[in-house]
């Protein structure tokens, strides 16, 4: 996915709150990462960097007593290297974007068609995809024209951040709103960002959220819409279940608090089926698990603990290795038992979710092999049936990396497939046997899902305002 921070001032560099606005937002992306300056007697300043095996902090640390700027824009972005330097009739600037563009070879060809001769390629032949939106927005008359008509041509979605030569910000939500915008105010000017707690912490306070579709223009003095915002939304869900950070709040509901409610919502329904098992503890798998899991053992009234801990210092996120053998290495080594948790004890673990299942049937190997009695699973989101084509929280080649998609073609083949939607429910003869199989093969006392419902009701917005399709398919 990715994140992006932005700020103006009158009269102060803006250096170091782009650099730690920015690094407030590196739980959403591991690749690359980026800052962009302005300044009126140097112009622009920029710097790129991977950051695969290395934070962004240590990363662009030494690079801070290059960058001069009164504004500035900054990014975490797990798909290409940016922000861009981009020269065209709307002058010189700094893009920056988060999203998916899902019809990206049909926008490339319709620029060549209208004149465009060339992209500058990646060493995989595709088209940089800030570079193809700055292409797209370049073809308007303005930049509110221009992303306007970048966003209705886009199959997917798209958040956009620009830094022009004049030392404005220009930022634009996504049309549907898939992920939040926050403005933040202080005396000397303004900052934009996707968490409101990066800002908190400079010293800036709320000032709006970006509606849908809304483009604001950002100058020390003012924040001006230039684009109202439009009536439909389709929020992420997964923002609250996983990649939200816990005092983040999107929409006006705080993460941390939404998790609590999820857990209490699986329990009191899984209490009203008679369905919740006998155990000594409930846990949380770390660490967007562990507040579902607190929400869960506050309504079971059966103690919390933490048979098991991670271990971070060396490994924040244990994907962030570029080699699938070292991911697997590096998860293992986290994972450290508290033994007088484990041996001998019956456990029931909540999870964000469920994708591949490929780390969490390690991880209950690894509470056998400690010794546990029984090991009961609980993910606090629905069986993930479709990969993202909106932010890429999901990414793979097929749906049928997905565990829960694998397992109906094990047990039905192609005809399994047309019944998705049965799958996902496990009141139906299908739902049970997907929630068998998946015991069976991950090695669960006993499995259960949150539904489509109970997630929803913990979220507390309109339904409709939410984007579910990674468990639905529907768009």
């Amino acid at each position: 996915m990715g994140g992006f921070f932005g700020a103006v001032s009158s009269d102060r560099s803006v250096v170091l709150d782009v650099f730690f606005g920015t690094d407030y937002h590196s739980h959403l992306g591991t690749t690359h990462a980026g800052m962009a300056f302005w300044n009126k007697e140097g112009g622009f300043t920029r710097q790129i960097h991977s950051i695969g095996n290395t934070p962004f902090r240590t990363k662009f640390e030494k690079d801070l007593q290059d960058f001069s700027g009164t504004s500035g824009i900054g990014c975490i972005s797990d798909t290409d290297p940016q922000p861009l330097m981009v020269r065209s009739h709307l002058g010189l600037y700094a893009i920056t974007t988060v999203g998916v563009i899902n019809n990206a070879e049909e926008l490339i060809q319709s620029c060549f068609d209208e004149g465009s001769e060339q992209f500058m390629a990646m060493s995989s032949g595709k088209v940089n995809v800030t570079e193809l939106v700055a292409a797209l927005i370049n073809r308007g008359g303005r930049f509110a024209d221009g992303i306007r008509k970048a966003q209705e041509l886009i199959k997917g979605s798209m958040s956009i951040l620009i830094l022009t030569e004049h030392g404005s910000i220009i930022c634009a939500r996504d049309k549907l709103g898939r992920l939040p915008v926050e403005i933040g105010k202080r005396e000397d000017g303004y900052c934009v960002s996707f968490e409101s707690f990066a800002y908190h912490k400079l010293g800036y306070e709320d000032y709006k959220e970006l509606g849908p579709g809304e483009i604001v223009k950002i100058k020390p003095g003012s924040c001006e819409t230039v684009r109202e915002p439009g009536k439909d939304m389709k929020i992420c869900a997964f923002l609250w279940t996983y990649y939200g950070y816990p005092n983040s709040k999107y929409e006006g509901v705080n993460v941390e608090m939404m998790r609590y409610r999820n857990g209490e919502i699986i329990a009191r329904n899984e209490d009203v089926k008679g369905t919740m098992p006998d155990v000594d503890f409930v846990a949380g798998v770390p660490d967007s698990g562990l507040p579902h899991a607190i929400g869960y053992a506050n309504e079971s009234h059966k103690p919390f603990a933490r048979p098991f801990v991670k271990y971070t210092p060396t490994w924040p996120r244990s994907f962030m290795p570029q080699d699938q053998s070292v991911r697997n290495q590096v998860a293992k080594m986290k994972q450290l038992p508290v033994p007088e948790l484990i041996e001998g004890r019956k456990l029931l673990f909540v999870d964000d979710s469920i994708v591949r299942g490929t780390q969490l049937r390690e991880t209950v190997d690894f509470l056998y092999a400690s010794g546990a009695k029984e090991v009961h699973m609980r993910s606090a989101c629905p069986p993930i049936m479709y990969s993202c084509k909106y932010l890429n929280f999901s990414r793979g080649n097929s749906d049928m990396d997905l565990l829960a998609r694998r397992i109906i073609q094990e047990l039905e083949g192609d005809e399994g497939q047309k019944h998705i939607s049965e799958y996902a429910d496990s009141s139906t003869e299908r739902g049970k046997c997907l929630l068998k199989a998946i015991c069976d093969k991950l090695g669960f006392e006993s499995l259960g899902y949150q539904s489509i419902d109970g997630l929803l009701e913990a979220i507390g917005i309109d339904r409709e305002k939410v984007c579910t399709y990674c468990w639905t398919g529907e768009e």
